[in-house]
C-alpha cells in the first residue's frame, strides 16, 4: 500500500518527552477520508498512554483522539463527504461491523476489539495507529463524523472524547427533562457532564471536595453544589438523584455518593480505570435497588447525535489553546489539574 509522510509529534520511550517527529499514513483507498487536522483536543488517555501507565503501549507513541479537522480528499465510493467538509474523528478509527454490539452500533463495546485511533493495530499498514498529534489523518469514512459548522471549532474537538464520555450514559440512563442528576468531579469531563446533562433538561448537582469550584460549576450550569467532605451537606440529598455521574480518574470511595441515590438509582463510573481498593457496601444497594455501573466513550452514531445536539444548543467544551510543541508542559499541568477544562492544540503550529 502506498504511504505518504506528515509531521506529527510523540514519545519513542515511556521516559521520553513526546517531540517531532515523522509518520508514514496510508493514501485514501476507496473507502477512505483523508483530514487535514485543525486542531486536537488533549486527553488524560494520552499522556497515561505516552507514559505507558496503563502497560502495552507501542512506540513510537503518536496521541491524540479529539481531532477536528476538514477533508482533504475522499475515496472514489464515498458520498457522505465532500472535499472541505468539517470532519471530526473520536476514539475509534474501526471496527468489526459484524458481531453483536457493532450491529447495534456500539463499536465502543465491539467483541472482536476496536481499534483505537492511536496504539490499535493497524489492520491496513501493520504496526500500530498513529493519533491526531499530527498534521493529516486517513480513516475509514464509517468512523468520520460530521461537525456542525456553527460551532468553535477548536472547542468542538474535546466533545469527540469527553463529549461522547459523558453523553453515552447521560442517554443510556435516559435523561431528561425534570430528571436529578449528580456529577462528581469538575474536570475535563465533569464540565462536559454538566453541560450535556442541563442541556438535556436536567436538575443538575455538583459533587465536589472543595468550595472553590462552586462558581464555576454554577457558570456551567449546575443548579446545586454539595461539597461532599461536609455530612451535614451531604444529608440533604440522601435518596435524591437518578443518576450520579462519576468522573474523578483516580481510586476513590463512592460508598458516600450510593445513599443519595434514589430508588433504582445508578453511579456510574466514567473516569477511573483500575481497581478500587475500598469494599463496595451492598446494603445500601440491596435495600434501594441501586446500582453501580461503568462506560465507555460511545459508538459512531451516539457521537453524531450528540455533536448535532451541541450544535443544535450551541455547547462546546471550555478550553485552553496550546501549541503543539508546548504538549509536555500541558501534560505537567494535567497532573495538577491545572487548565479550566481541556487543552487544546492548535495543529498549524506543527506546520
Amino acid at each position: 500500500m502506498n504511504t505518504f509522510s506528515v509531521k506529527a509529534f510523540g514519545a519513542e520511550s515511556k521516559e521520553a518527552d513526546l517531540k517531532e517527529m515523522n509518520i508514514e499514513r496510508r493514501e485514501i483507498t476507496a473507502n477512505d477520508v483523508e483530514i487535514e487536522i485543525l486542531y486536537c483536543g488533549v486527553c488524560h488517555s494520552d499522556l497515561h498512554t505516552a507514559r505507558n501507565d496503563w502497560g502495552g503501549t507501542k512506540y513510537p507513541s503518536v496521541p491524540g483522539h479529539e481531532i477536528v479537522g476538514k477533508i482533504t480528499k475522499v475515496g472514489s465510493d464515498i458520498t457522505k463527504f465532500q472535499v472541505g467538509d468539517l470532519a471530526g474523528v473520536g476514539c475509534i478509527v474501526d471496527s468489526c461491523g459484524h458481531c453483536d454490539s457493532c450491529k447495534q452500533d456500539l463499536e465502543q463495546y465491539c467483541e472482536n476489539g476496536f481499534t483505537g485511533t492511536y496504539n490499535g493495530k493497524d489492520t491496513h499498514l501493520g504496526g500500530h495507529t498513529f493519533g491526531g498529534y499530527s498534521q493529516k489523518v486517513v480513516v475509514d469514512a464509517g468512523h468520520v463524523l460530521k461537525v456542525p459548522a456553527n460551532l468553535d471549532l477548536a472547542a468542538v474537538a474535546p466533545l469527540l472524547c469527553a463529549g461522547i464520555t459523558t453523553w453515552s450514559p447521560l442517554k443510556h440512563w435516559n435523561v431528561s427533562a425534570g430528571s436529578k442528576v449528580a456529577v462528581i468531579g469538575l474536570g475535563g469531563l465533569g464540565h462536559m457532564a454538566i453541560k450535556l446533562a442541563k442541556g438535556l433538561g436536567a436538575k443538575v448537582t455538583l459533587f465536589s471536595r472543595t468550595p472553590g469550584k462552586t462558581e464555576d460549576a454554577k457558570k456551567l450550569g449546575a443548579d446545586h453544589v454539595v461539597i461532599s467532605t461536609d455530612d451535614s451537606q451531604m444529608a440533604t440529598v440522601q435518596r435524591k438523584f437518578d443518576l450520579i455521574i462519576d468522573t474523578v480518574p483516580y481510586d476513590h470511595d463512592v460508598n458516600p455518593y450510593i445513599t443519595t441515590l434514589n430508588i433504582n438509582g445508578t453511579l456510574v463510573l466514567v473516569g477511573f480505570i483500575g481497581k478500587m481498593e475500598e469494599a463496595l457496601a451492598t446494603p445500601p444497594m440491596i435495600m434501594g435497588r441501586r446500582a453501580v455501573a461503568g462506560s465507555v466513550i460511545g459508538g459512531i452514531a451516539e457521537t453524531q447525535e450528540m455533536l448535532d445536539f451541541c450544535g443544535e444548543h450551541n455547547i462546546v467544551s471550555e478550553i485552553e489553546m496550546i501549541k503543539m510543541q508546548d504538549i509536555n508542559e500541558a501534560y505537567e499541568r494535567m497532573l495538577k489539574s491545572d487548565v479550566r477544562y481541556r487543552f487544546v492544540i492548535d495543529m498549524q503550529s506543527l506546520s
